[in-house]
Formats: structure tokens, C-alpha cells, sequence
């Protein structure tokens, strides 16, 4: 029983210590719920935190209901990213960046399912691309978004 309540704060906290934070940029109601928040499509953004002038908006379904409201839903494996150079990019930093960094993870249910973003540096194109998609802790979801963002100069 400690070893199961050991594991439990160690996966909650190890979540937590990857979770960027992201600001919301608005909401759309899509189902109507009687008792608690509707079910809804969430817009968030967020920069990347090693490569300065690159943002990201991610859209995700958030579950409503009375699970949504108290914690206890288990949002969709669905979402949708785009990934903008929106000032200067330091073209010396790309070369250290390890592909399929975690740039980018939100919890989609109490402890077992998240939404991630991981870059990948494509040298030979000169571009940055993000991946968005969920996973669980015992089987994960194929569905996913892509986003490119080629390095540009910025003047």
C-alpha cells in the first residue's frame, strides 16, 4: 500500500515538474451540462522555454460536467498546435538542443494522461518543428498535431 501511494505522489510530482506554464488565451463552449462547466475547447499559449522567439498555441477539448468541475474527468487524446518565430531566434543555440525535448505538458486527468509538446530540430532545413499529443501511463493515443517554424532572420 506505501508503495502504491509512493508511486502515486512521484508520477503527480513528476508532472508537475515538467508542466510549463501556459496562459489561456480563451475558451468555446461545445456541450451544454446541466450541473457543472460545460464541455469546452480550450486555446492556451506558451513560449518555449530554451529557444527564445518561438510561441505556441495549443487547443485541447476540456472535459465540463461534475468530473470536470472536481478533477476526477479524463479529457480527449485530441489537440491541435501552431508555432510562430515571433522575434529573434539565436541561431548558435539550435545545434545543443536534444530533439523530443518536453517543451510543454498539462495533465488531461487526475494522474495518468497529459498533453505534451516536444521539438525536434530539423538542421538540415533549418527548422524547428513541435509535436503535440497525449499519453497515459499503460497506452497512449496516435492522434497528433504538428507545427513547423523555419528560423528566419529578424530584423
Amino acid at each position: 500500500m506505501k508503495k502504491q501511494i509512493l508511486l502515486a505522489v512521484t508520477i503527480m510530482l513528476s508532472i508537475l515538474a515538467f508542466t510549463a506554464s501556459a496562459e489561456e488565451i480563451g475558451d468555446v463552449s461545445t456541450t451544454f451540462k446541466l450541473l457543472g462547466a460545460n464541455h469546452k475547447i480550450v486555446i492556451e499559449a506558451f513560449d518555449d522555454p530554451d529557444v527564445s522567439g518561438v510561441t505556441c498555441h495549443v487547443s485541447h477539448a476540456k472535459t465540463g460536467g461534475i468530473k470536470g468541475a472536481v478533477g476526477l474527468a479524463e479529457d480527449p487524446s485530441e489537440a491541435s498546435i501552431a508555432c510562430r518565430q515571433i522575434g529573434v531566434i539565436d541561431a548558435s543555440k539550435l545545434d545543443k538542443l536534444k530533439n523530443g525535448d518536453v517543451v510543454f505538458k498539462e495533465s488531461l486527468s487526475l494522474i495518468f494522461k497529459s498533453l505534451q509538446v516536444v521539438r525536434f530540430y530539423d538542421k538540415k532545413r533549418n527548422v524547428l518543428v513541435y509535436l503535440a499529443y497525449s499519453d497515459k501511463v499503460i497506452e497512449g493515443s496516435p492522434k497528433n498535431s504538428i507545427s513547423s517554424v523555419p528560423v528566419m532572420k529578424w530584423d
